[in-house]
């Protein structure tokens, strides 16, 4: 079998051994980078997905709109909520209502009674409640009739801003029922020189 020279392959236009090693190295390279980029970009898309999974399932995060919560809560924060059923006085929740979403503070729970006296300040089972998280008292929105005791499955809420909230006080709103409940708020995120538990 006669030897073929470089220079008769480049004369005849055909690529040199030197040459299809070259692009041999250059084919393996890129094929490597590429296997390497699409398992790269799965992971980051598999990474969005749990972390968005569990946002929406687990830890859902709300903006708060209005004034019902102030001063706890101011319009423009951003929180962050736990998923949950059962809430103790005093813990703050979102809930749905009428396609919104409300933030509101646990005042009583099922079987609890419910008296608010003119000044707007709340008695529970006919104990007053400790409420440092209130500027101003106020009876409000208020058109239930009271002592009222909280339904079977449904927790009494207001807001902190008592002047300003509707809340379970006014039959427009009322006692909130678990199918109702996105979670507890549990964490300020923003802004971020406020950041920390919401209490």
């Amino acid at each position: 079998m006669a030897k073929v020279s470089t220079e008769q392959l480049l004369q005849e236009g055909l690529p040199t051994t030197g040459q299809l090693k070259k692009e041999l190295k250059r084919v393996r390279y890129n094929s490597g980078f590429s296997g390497m980029l699409r398992s790269t970009i799965g992971i980051l898309v598999t990474v969005a997905a749990i972390a968005v999974l569990i946002a929406v399932l687990l830890l859902p995060v709300l903006q708060i709109y209005g004034t019902s919560m102030s001063p706890t809560l101011e319009e423009g924060n951003i929180v962050v909520s736990v998923k949950g059923t059962k809430f103790r006085t005093g813990e703050v929740v979102a809930f749905y209502y009428n396609n919104k979403i409300l933030v509101k503070r646990v005042i009583a729970n099922p079987g609890e009674w419910v008296d608010i006296d003119q000044e707007g300040r709340v008695y529970v089972n006919n104990v007053k409640l400790d409420e440092p998280y209130i500027e101003t008292f106020a009876y409000g929105e208020t058109n239930i009739e009271l002592p009222y005791q909280v339904p079977d499955s449904r927790i009494f809420v207001m807001g902190d801003n008592r002047d300003a909230s509707i809340d379970s006080r006014n039959t427009s709103v009322g006692c909130v029922s678990d199918e109702q409940i996105v979670g507890k708020i549990v964490f300020r995120i923003w802004p971020v020189k406020e950041a920390g538990p919401v209490k």
